[in-house]
């Protein structure tokens, strides 16, 4: 009994002991008094205003450390590099099956050195698209061209920007003020077949007779087809690829001289298509390269959201930034021009870029297919002087062996 109450009264010391420790211990805490609408008091802010970003940004930023860059320095082989970053861009795409064509001329347009046509075709199982296919005359075959088109918020017009097109008059007067406004007033398809060039544009969803859309509905539309199980940027993607299927198999085309040709969005469609499609030999991307984390800053266009959906395939960012990306074309013969003053890429973040994919250009002893330039005293455009360096590089790269 004696023993029994000895170890009670041991047990009742401690408890004791721990009782007024912790009293100790709490009472030693600051309380602070709560004041009303102070949050920061318990909890980290949200949003900095009128940027849509998240106050932590910096942080998740930080956590971008693209793993499976070429340049991390994981991989050891090219081929096999090429294989799994691929793979992982591709797993963001639509899986679709193939299905017939089925292409149909629904009119057609003599032009002199070349014939203009509108073409309907099956570019998925869902979705019947009309294009416009310029083929120059003579003996063929022909170098062929992709033509990807931007976005400029305007809708009304896609594939219009690219090729003179007819028979629409509200079309055909605002691709004319479009192409005054960005191109010198010249039709980039209509100057490329001209020297020779096959040339075919087909408008992505939301533009010109896949519209209507508007500017301020674009993120209805990216959150729809997310709940549908797709994207906006892979749809896109997939249908590019399916575009450049449907041309190579024209009776036409010189299958080994295909190009891709954009500006703007249609410059990220470029580099993005000859990175999948291995029926690209050579691209030529205008005013858009950039890296990731240099558009992630306050006052960057990218930030508005509604123009940037077609730009994101999901989940992408979080192993390979754009130039690794666009680095999978390695080693074909690639263009990307930039202009000093466009607002919408800082050209700290472009050159950054052009320094991630030189360094996997030369890794291949590619360097000299690797065409990089910021051109000084020139905005968010694609003017004559550009328009004639592409064309004698392509004809250079694909045109004259």
């Amino acid at each position: 009994m004696k023993k029994i109450c000895s170890i009670l009264l041991v047990a009742c010391f401690f408890v004791s002991s721990f009782t007024n420790a912790s009293t100790r211990v709490f009472a030693q805490a600051p309380v602070k008094e709560m004041v009303d609408g102070d949050s920061s008091a318990y909890q980290t802010n949200g949003v900095i205003s009128k940027q849509n970003l998240p106050v932590f940004y910096e942080k998740l930023k930080a956590k971008l450390t693209y793993p499976m860059s070429w340049n991390s320095g994981k991989y050891l082989n090219f081929k096999t590099w090429k294989s799994a970053a691929k793979a992982r861009v591709m797993a963001a795409l639509p899986t679709e099956k193939t299905v017939p064509f089925d292409a149909r001329v629904i009119a057609e347009e003599d032009r002199g050195t070349y014939i203009a046509q509108k073409i309907a075709f099956n570019i998925t199982p869902e979705s019947r698209v009309l294009a416009l296919f310029l083929i120059p005359k003579g003996k063929g075959p022909f170098p062929a061209a992709v033509l990807l088109h931007d976005h400029g918020a305007k809708f009304d017009i896609g594939k219009e920007k690219l090729i003179r097109s007819w028979g629409d008059s509200a079309k055909d007067v605002s691709a004319q003020l479009w192409v005054q406004k960005y191109f010198s007033g010249r039709f980039i398809g209509d100057e490329m077949a001209k020297r020779g060039y096959a040339v075919i544009a087909v408008d992505a969803l939301g533009w010109g007779d896949r519209g209507p859309l508007k500017s301020d509905d674009q993120q209805a539309l990216a959150s729809n087809m997310f709940n549908l199980g797709s994207s906006l940027g892979g749809l896109m993607a997939y249908e590019d690829i399916r575009t450049v299927d449907f041309l190579t198999v024209q009776p036409q085309i010189d299958k080994k001289k295909v190009v891709a040709v954009g500006f703007s969005m249609g410059a990220y469609r470029a580099w993005q298509l000859a990175a999948l499609s291995d029926k690209i030999k050579a691209g030529a991307s205008i005013c858009w390269m950039a890296e990731d984390k240099g558009l992630m800053t306050p006052g960057n266009n990218q930030l508005k959201g509604q123009s940037a959906f077609q730009m994101m395939l999901p989940g992408v960012i979080n192993y390979l930034d754009y130039p690794d990306v666009a680095s999978l074309a390695a080693p074909k013969a690639m263009l990307f021009y930039d202009g000093s003053d466009d607002g919408l890429f800082p050209t700290i973040a472009v050159q950054a870029a052009y320094d991630t994919m030189r360094k996997v250009w030369k890794s291949q002893q590619a360097d000299n297919k690797l065409e990089t330039k910021i051109w000084p005293g020139l905005g968010h455009v694609f003017v004559q002087a550009q328009q004639e360096a592409v064309f004698d590089w392509l004809d250079r790269q694909i045109v004259v062996k």
